[in-house]
């Protein structure tokens, strides 16, 4: 009998093609255990927390704000808020996020969204010469260096902690 295997989910090709489509390797690995969060994937990867990228969506005003954060550390919202001379910056609601990624919170990819999303990369990450960052699910993980990173979603590099 032929072995049956799993499709790729929608949301994880939007993240292939993205990657393709911007001119860098499709690196993502698709693990048969959950990734959630940046420390079960930097367990499964055999990396440092801190060169794991969390994509986190937080609510500006009603848009979505993604910040790329090193998953060694919480983001400073007044900190980063201030530093973009902006209003309070809120934790995005699952609902939110999911409208405007296309993906859950958990597997959110800094790529492969429906329409463009204002970006903030963290300046701390600049230290790993690998990342490794949600490929948008909760199985799914890239590779990707900071400059690539920086210049794929077209993040303003800043400090968020």
């Amino acid at each position: 009998m032929p072995k049956v295997t799993e499709a790729i989910p929608d949301p994880v090709l939007n993240v292939k093609s993205a990657l393709t489509a911007a001119g860098v390797e499709d690196t993502v690995r698709i693990f048969t255990d959950k990734v959630p969060t940046a420390a079960a994937a930097a367990s499964v990867l055999g990396c440092e927390v801190a060169a794991i990228t969390n994509s986190l969506i937080f609510d500006l005003d009603g848009k979505p704000l993604l910040i790329l954060a090193s998953g060694a550390a919480r983001v400073d919202t007044a900190l980063v808020a201030k530093l973009l001379g902006t209003g309070k910056i809120r934790r995005a609601k699952p609902d939110f996020v999911l409208k405007h990624t296309g993906q859950e919170v958990g597997g959110v990819a800094p790529v492969g969204h429906p329409s463009h999303i204002r970006t903030i990369l963290d300046v701390s990450l600049k230290q790993h010469p690998v990342l490794w960052a949600g490929a948008g699910d909760h199985n799914s993980m890239f590779s990707i260096t900071y400059d690539q990173l920086q210049r794929i979603t077209n993040a303003e590099a800043l400090q968020v902690r």
